[in-house]
C-alpha cells in the first residue's frame, strides 16, 4: 500500500480533480493550494506572495548551492548577505518552505500531493521511505484539454490554448530549475496516464487500485 501519492500534471488534464478523487477513494488527505498556507506559516511570507512566485522561473540559487556549484544570477536576483550569512532569494525561500511542508506531510502519511516538485522532493530525501511513495504524471490530448478549459473558465479556444502553453511552460521551468530532472520525463514517475483516453473517473480508479497493491 502506498501511503503518499504525488500528482504531476499538464494544465487542463484534470490532474487536480483526479488527485482529489484518489484521496477520497483511499480516505487520504488532499494537498494542493493548502500547501501555500502551510508554507506561508513556515516561511513568514504571505500566501499571496507565495502563490504569485511559486511557478515563475526562479533563480535556482538553492539548487546550485545544494550541488556545490557557483551562482550566476542577475544583479536583481543576487542574494545579499548580513554579517557574512547569505540570504536566499525570495523565490528560493518559497521553494524551501514548500519543500519542508511537503516533507512534513509525507512523514504523517496517507496523503495525495499535487504539483510543487513533490515527486522529486520525496525521491531525494533520506527522511522518506521511497517504497511508500507513488509518483504519477497525468497528461492529455490538446483537444480534450482545450474543451475542459473552455468549459471551466469560459475562455475562447485561442485563449485556452495560449493559457495551456503558458502554464505548462511555467511548470516546466519551475521544475527544471529546482530539480535535477526534466518535467514530464517518464523516468521520473511510476505511472503516466493519458486522462483523455481513460477519462477522469477511470484514471482516478486506476491510480487508487495501483496504490492499494
Amino acid at each position: 500500500m502506498k501511503s503518499i501519492i504525488t500528482i504531476s500534471r499538464e494544465y487542463g488534464s484534470g490532474g487536480r480533480l483526479i488527485g482529489k478523487k484518489v484521496a477520497e477513494s483511499l480516505g487520504y488527505e488532499f494537498f494542493d493550494k493548502e500547501i501555500i498556507d502551510m508554507a506561508a506559516q513556515e516561511s513568514g511570507l504571505s500566501p499571496e506572495f507565495i502563490k504569485k512566485t511559486e511557478q515563475n522561473l526562479s533563480s535556482g540559487f538553492l539548487y546550485n548551492l545544494l550541488l556545490g556549484t557557483s551562482y550566476s544570477g542577475t544583479a536583481a536576483n543576487t542574494p545579499q548577505s548580513i554579517n557574512g550569512s547569505q540570504i536566499l532569494p525570495l523565490a528560493d525561500q518559497v521553494f524551501n518552505a514548500e519543500r519542508k511542508t511537503i516533507l512534513n506531510i509525507a512523514k504523517k502519511g496517507n496523503a495525495v500531493i499535487v504539483g510543487r516538485c513533490a515527486d522529486y522532493i520525496l525521491s531525494t530525501s533520506d527522511e522518506i521511505d521511497k517504497k511508500t511513495v507513488l509518483n504519477v504524471f497525468i497528461y492529455g490530448e490538446i483537444e480534450e484539454k482545450l474543451k475542459r478549459i473552455e468549459e471551466l473558465y469560459k475562455e475562447t479556444e485561442s485563449a485556452a490554448k495560449k493559457t495551456i502553453l503558458q502554464i505548462d511552460k511555467r511548470r516546466a521551468n519551475h521544475y527544471n530549475t529546482f530539480t535535477e530532472n526534466t518535467w514530464g520525463d517518464r523516468k521520473n514517475y511510476d505511472i503516466m496516464i493519458n486522462s483523455s483516453t481513460a477519462g477522469i473517473e477511470t484514471t482516478a480508479a486506476i491510480i487508487s487500485e495501483i496504490a492499494k497493491k
